[in-house]
């Protein structure tokens, strides 16, 4: 009797373990959804940074993009073409709008 005793309880923190282990995380599901949940809901400020830097290289993009655009319609305009004129101008009024959007850089005095 005493070996069957023995055998049971060598055996039974084998059975016990995935048992064990399966109800710490049923436990611990809570509080990683709502962690989880949690960090989707906030954004950090690296990443509230790393957003900002985005759009502002993107508008400087937009901006460099209009500017191109911009002198080849000036070009086509002192040639006398009055639609490039027009379209110099709408360009010039988009990049007058984004520019104000730009942080400026610090100047060295």
């Amino acid at each position: 009797m005493r070996r069957y005793a023995l055998l049971a309880c060598a055996i039974l923190p084998l059975a016990l373990g995935g048992c064990l282990s399966t109800a710490a995380s049923i436990v611990t599901a809570p509080v990683r959804v709502a962690s989880k949940a949690a960090d989707l809901a906030t954004t950090s400020q690296s990443e509230a940074d790393e957003n900002r830097g985005r759009e502002i290289r993107r508008r400087e993009e937009q901006v460099g993009r209009l500017q191109r655009q911009y002198e080849d319609k000036a070009e086509d305009c002192d040639r006398g073409d009055d639609r490039a004129c027009r379209e110099a101008i709408a360009l010039r009024r988009e990049m007058d709008a984004l520019v104000p959007t730009l942080p400026r850089e610090q100047e060295n005095n």
